[in-house]
């Protein structure tokens, strides 16, 4: 039986099951941006809300109109905007998956990029104009 320790070290790994599950739901996305294809009742939810996650995203980052985004980017994007507004998942928790996925996945300059734009959604949502300070 693992110690509390080594399950603390696999839910903030990769080896995490909701970590591996919001991966597989990037690829998806990623991949359905290209092709039509099954996907995954997952992916659908965030894909029927897209007119409405893909304008939070492009209020928070109007210098990049979102056909001109890396297309892992707006994946792993269009996902945590997804989660922000439609699940219980603690906004924090959101912001730091979509972090890590965009260091997996996406270029040198994406987990910043991705941490800026999921700021400012958040604070518009909590109806601040101030960066976070945590």
């Amino acid at each position: 039986m693992p110690t509390l320790w080594e399950v603390l070290k696999i839910m903030k790994s990769k080896f995490d099951p909701r970590h591996q599950k919001r991966r597989d739901i990037i690829k998806e996305l990623f991949a359905y941006s290209f092709v039509s294809q099954d996907i995954s009742k997952e992916s659908k939810d965030v894909l029927d809300k897209v007119e409405e996650i893909d304008k939070k995203i492009n209020d928070a980052a109007s210098q990049w109109p979102i056909d001109k985004l890396n297309k892992s980017d707006l994946a792993i994007l269009r996902l945590a905007v997804y989660e922000l507004f439609n699940t219980d998942t603690p906004p924090k928790v959101v912001i730091d998956e979509a972090v890590e996925l965009a260091k997996e996945y996406g270029s040198e300059s994406s987990p910043s990029f991705v941490n800026g734009v999921l700021g400012h959604i958040l604070n518009e949502k909590e109806g601040t104009n101030e960066p976070d300070k945590n």
